[in-house]
């Protein structure tokens, strides 16, 4: 749970993976259509992998994927949907986001690098933007608590994402998987408490994913989300698909893994848990005003290898799929 952020066999996957012109889902198209071997290095990691990219040439779109559907632990990338939903209900003149929201510890939550100390409230923007920037964990229970779970997971069910699953709110998720019954929220001590300790009782963890209380959205739910919201059909107002596209571009994977000077809306995710670690990423970059919307999740445990080297070469494999089309699609267009 504490790291948030990235830190520093293809042959035999090769079946799997599919390379297609999107007009034409039915069957699988040349690599011609695409960047020949793109996901090989990410495919090369050990653990559990999911990603589809997406990519929008007026003239031939195409789609890699690889176990599109899998429902993997996403971590903090469900936020996006949270940020969404709240927007929406600005919109709507339901909420404003320059309403004070308050910030103690009925609210907090670990992994807080803005809000983790600070007590008092804030502006709902501000929470909303350390959601995304820093995945404050805190600011995602206040945007929750005041936009309240059940009109996210309203929006989830509007959108269509029929397998995307989030909890009621992180400090929640974290009492579960450290035994607590279902619905049951621990309370900022004592949850510190089992974060803090040295020789914790792992007899009551439960695993990240889970059927209950975990965060788990396919790639391909990711993807097809992000191509609509990112077009503005989730929001009324011109306004709100402006202020969702300043907040998502703030998050602090992107400089980690997308080309300079690109423009991108994303947001990451990671848990190490109990011998269990994800790194996910899902969002767009734009090249030459071709979108380009991706999906990346790994999951592993222990017996995999060091965490360490594997997040080290997650990294580097999304920022190589991402340098690799972005390439093909400047070069294509000079």
């Amino acid at each position: 749970m504490r790291r948030r952020q990235f830190l520093t066999s293809a042959a035999s996957l090769a079946g799997a993976l599919s390379v297609a012109r999107m007009p034409a889902q039915a069957a699988d198209g040349s690599e011609a259509h695409a960047v020949p071997h793109l996901l090989d290095s990410f495919l090369a990691l050990p653990g559990k992998k999911s990603a589809q990219v997406d990519v929008e040439e007026s003239a031939d779109p195409w789609r890699v994927k690889y176990q599109p559907d899998a429902e993997l632990f996403c971590g903090s990338c469900f936020k996006t949907f949270v940020l969404a939903t709240y927007l929406r209900e600005v919109e709507a003149g339901s909420l404003d986001e320059l309403e004070q929201l308050p910030l103690d510890d009925g609210i907090r939550s670990l992994v807080s690098p803005v809000f983790e100390n600070l007590t008092g409230t804030t502006q709902a923007r501000s929470a909303l933007e350390a959601m995304i920037a820093h995945s404050d964990n805190t600011a995602t229970d206040m945007a929750m608590k005041r936009v309240t779970p059940q009109k996210v997971r309203d929006f989830i069910a509007e959108a269509g994402l029929s397998k995307a699953r989030i909890p009621d709110s992180t400090r929640t998720f974290f009492s579960y998987i450290a035994g607590a019954p279902k619905g049951e929220d621990l309370g900022w001590k004592a949850v510190k408490a089992i974060a803090d300790a040295e020789k914790p009782d792992t007899t009551k963890f439960r695993p990240a994913l889970n059927d209950v209380e975990t965060m788990a959205v396919p790639a391909s739910e990711f993807v097809a989300y992000y191509k609509r919201a990112l077009a503005g059909d989730y929001f009324k107002k011109p306004e709100t698909l402006t202020e969702f596209k300043r907040v998502q571009a703030m998050a602090d994977a992107i400089a980690l893994v997308v080309p300079a000077n690109t423009a991108a809306y994303m947001k990451g995710g990671s848990i190490d848990w109990n011998g269990f670690h994800c790194l996910a990423l899902a969002g767009q970059m734009v090249v030459r005003d071709i979108p380009v919307t991706a999906a990346f999740l790994l999951n592993w445990t222990d017996a995999d290898g060091d965490a360490k080297t594997i997040t080290a070469g997650y990294k580097d494999a999304v920022a190589e799929v991402l340098s690799k089309v972005h390439k093909r699609l400047v070069e294509t267009r000079s």
